[in-house]
């Protein structure tokens, strides 16, 4: 069963859904995605729909805009509140604080910032909102010095960054400030099956341009990045998934894991993969459906597919547009241009930038001993493909 909404459906997403014939919840954006294939599916009205959940309850949702349908029109099943435990970020770290017994964090709402004693907080820290997405309102903060200057950038881009999505998905009213969790950063897709059992689809690095950068620009993965973190991964989700109750729920678990290889989950989306169809980059890189997996309740036969792809990166680039750049003076973009930047581009997506503040996301290839093409897109502002007015 899907949910389909904004901000993106992927083709690969939309011939998933058409070849599988299955439940689509009827709404504006599935019309609007499966176009004049609609009939190819069965689009279920929101009563409809819900009595089938209740029967069949792996739904996979491509955006978090599902959350508010799911807790109006599933609310006696176990779905709410297994949501709910993820996606406010201070219910989380409640969730896990037994495993975390020092670590630092604090709700505080966007209207109570300033009044924030900066002397109290644990250096460094992150502030971002409590229900948030794509990075969107989070900064890093290295010291009490630090504190004032951060608050009024955060103040500077919320009315900014608030018309972007709904407040199930980006709610700036709250915020949490935590403990910077140092070490690795890496991003999981995973789900639970009927059983409770973790299963992995695919695993990314998050490459950064330096410590203090938060922007989600570049991830990766590998046979290499598959192969050392599955298991670990694995045992660290399965402990998650025994304290919140999950089962038949799909997660995009971001984490870090520190020089001593100890595990710190930064936070779990509910309901889904990577964000805007950024899970397909498992197919790109592996030939896996994430989705299929999913509701087939199916795993991936790494042993299999790992060596055939031995030595290979395989890349999403986010071309993110810089916060000193209004979307609306952009004349054109030369995503021609852009795409050309990398050796062995897979696959090209552009994006109504005006609404969303990204132009593309693209799909590319490395070998994993030279990946200077993609340090490289991570140092620059990508105003050299943009035509400004």
């Amino acid at each position: 069963m899907f949910i389909l909404d904004d901000p993106y459906v992927s083709d690969f997403l939309k011939q998933t859904v058409l070849s599988r014939k299955g439940a689509v919840l009827d709404n504006a954006k599935a019309r609007v995605s499966l176009n004049d294939e609609a009939s190819d599916v069965r689009l279920l009205d929101d009563e409809e729909f819900a009595a089938e959940a209740r029967k069949a309850p792996r739904i996979y949702a491509n955006s978090e805009n599902a959350i508010g349908w799911i807790a109006a029109n599933l609310a006696d099943t176990n779905l709410p509140a297994m949501i709910d435990v993820f996606k406010d970020k201070v219910a989380f770290r409640d969730l896990i604080a037994p495993l975390y017994p020092d670590y630092f964090y604090k709700g505080v709402a966007y209207d109570d910032l300033d009044d924030v004693d900066p002397e109290e907080l644990f250096y460094p820290c992150v502030v971002k909102p409590a229900v948030g997405f794509f990075s969107l309102g989070v900064h890093r903060v290295e010291s009490a010095a630090d504190w004032k200057p951060i608050v009024q950038k955060i103040r500077d881009e919320v009315e900014r960054i608030r018309q972007y999505y709904p407040p199930e998905v980006l709610d700036v009213d709250r915020f949490v400030i935590e403990q910077c969790i140092e070490g690795e950063e890496f991003a999981v897709d995973a789900f639970y099956d009927g059983d409770g059992n973790v299963v992995i689809v695919n695993i990314l690095g998050h490459l950064f341009a330096s410590a203090d950068d938060v922007s989600d620009r570049v991830y990766i993965t590998s046979p290499s990045i598959i192969e050392r973190w599955r298991e670990p991964f694995t045992e660290f989700l399965a402990e998650l998934g025994r304290r919140a109750n999950l089962a038949d729920f799909p997660v995009h678990v971001e984490m870090r894991v520190d020089e001593n290889g100890h595990i710190a989950p930064i936070e779990v989306n509910p309901m889904r993969f990577a964000g805007w169809c950024v899970t397909d980059l498992a197919y790109h890189a592996y030939g896996v459906n994430p989705y299929a997996c999913y509701l087939d309740g199916a795993a991936p036969d790494w042993e299999r597919i790992l060596p055939q792809r031995e030595g290979n990166v395989y890349a999403v680039v986010v071309a993110d547009i810089a916060p000193d750049v209004d979307c609306a003076s952009i004349v054109q973009v030369n995503y021609e241009e852009f795409k050309n930047r990398f050796s062995t581009p897979l696959e090209l997506r552009p994006v109504d930038y005006k609404r969303y503040g990204v132009f593309a996301f693209l799909f590319a290839q490395a070998r994993e001993d030279d990946l200077s093409e993609l340090h490289a897109i991570l140092g620059s502002d990508l105003k050299e493909f943009m035509k400004l007015g």
